[in-house]
């Protein structure tokens, strides 16, 4: 078959479908990073109960669903402002932030540089070593940061590294940008699927910290893209006041309100992607240090950053040969500071899994 030179993301399966011809129902997605359970049992039993609820508006400063995610996250759900998906919410901050230069860890999600330069500032990154497993130098990184920044940005974990930052690294370098009066937006998307999440999450530094806005999103982990739901956590109440009063009134429709406050309080859910994450994680990453053409650095995240060690082997050939299989990878040859050796795959469930593996081991192994 003839190669494609066009890069695919997650969202990409109509392209998928129409360049290869193969019905995007029967594509498994190790693009899009999301749960492979799909979305939570409990919203799938009752959310048609609330139909009749579109006859309404919905509750103008969504107030029930801050709370319900304040109790999900333990926060005050003052400091708790929710969004059409956290895409807005990027947007806004960034928008009401106005930075004249921002600095974002590099490889990272092109989103950010994209609103930045909407809002009529520049960026820089930060490139992540990875002589280091592109983990951060908060030494290093300080030393990058002074008064002319306004704005950093971080994945935590990142990606495309599937890298994380702890808690205790976050605070050094939120004490360095306070004193050069630097915001701090952390992007939290994939933080939930982290062994140790308590120890990388940084909402609790909201408490103390005015310069920080974390946000998250029920894309990912659980597994509801199309719901368009995010949300942000800051302790700074007159920067979320400013967000709030540019945003467009009932940009969350009720049944995405009502969906919200249903998944965040499925507990079984929850527990039981966590754990099928953190099993198959270790299980995957134990079957890759078998194979002897490629390398990959130890996740935090779902999903795997590898690179290709043989030489006559790209990226765009595992997913060529992947695709074939019916199956979609991550060629991350477009990322800041990657080529065409790295590519990225998210854990699926188990049997997708393998049969990615064997694909894999084909040509790596």
């Amino acid at each position: 078959m003839t190669q494609v030179s066009e890069h695919f993301h997650g969202s990409d399966l109509e392209k998928i479908e129409e360049i290869y011809h193969i019905p995007k129902e029967e594509i498994t997605s190790f693009s899009a990073n999301v749960n492979p359970i799909g979305i939570s049992p409990k919203l799938r039993r009752t959310l048609a109960e609330h139909i009749d609820d579109i006859t309404g508006y919905p509750e103008r400063e969504y107030t029930s669903l801050r709370k319900c995610i304040g109790a999900y996250v333990n926060s005050d759900f003052k400091n708790i402002i929710v969004g059409n998906g956290s895409t807005e919410l990027i947007s806004l901050f960034i928008k009401i932030l106005n930075p004249k230069k921002a600095l974002i860890f590099g490889p990272s999600y092109s989103e950010y540089e994209r609103e930045v330069t909407l809002a009529g500032g520049t960026s820089r990154y930060y490139r992540l070593d990875e002589s280091h497993g592109f983990s951060v130098d908060v030494d290093r990184l300080a030393g990058q940061l002074n008064e002319n920044i306004d704005l950093l940005i971080i994945c935590n974990p990142n990606n495309p590294t599937s890298t994380a930052i702890s808690r205790n690294d976050m605070r050094r370098i939120l004490d360095t940008c306070k004193e050069y009066g630097i915001y701090v937006l952390v992007d939290e998307t994939y933080v939930e699927f982290a062994d140790n999440l308590e120890e990388i999450t940084a909402i609790p530094l909201t408490r103390c910290y005015n310069n920080i806005i974390i946000l998250r999103g029920i894309s990912k982990f659980f597994a509801a893209p199309g719901l368009r739901l995010g949300y942000a956590v800051c302790g700074n109440r007159d920067l979320i006041k400013d967000v709030v009063s540019r945003q467009d009134p009932w940009s969350i429709n009720t049944l995405a309100s009502i969906a919200g406050e249903i998944m965040f309080t499925d507990e079984d859910y929850i527990h039981q992607t966590r754990s099928l994450i953190s099993s198959e994680r270790k299980r995957i990453c134990e079957k890759l240090d078998e194979f002897k053409g490629l390398t990959y650095y130890p996740p935090k995240a779902n999903f795997i950053l590898l690179k290709i060690l043989k030489e006559d082997v790209t990226a765009r050939d595992v997913f060529e040969a992947a695709i074939q299989k019916k199956l979609m990878i991550r060629d991350c040859s477009d990322f800041p500071f990657l080529d065409s050796r790295y590519f990225r795959f998210c854990i699926m469930m188990p049997e997708k899994n393998d049969e990615l593996l064997e694909v894999i081991k084909s040509l790596l192994g």
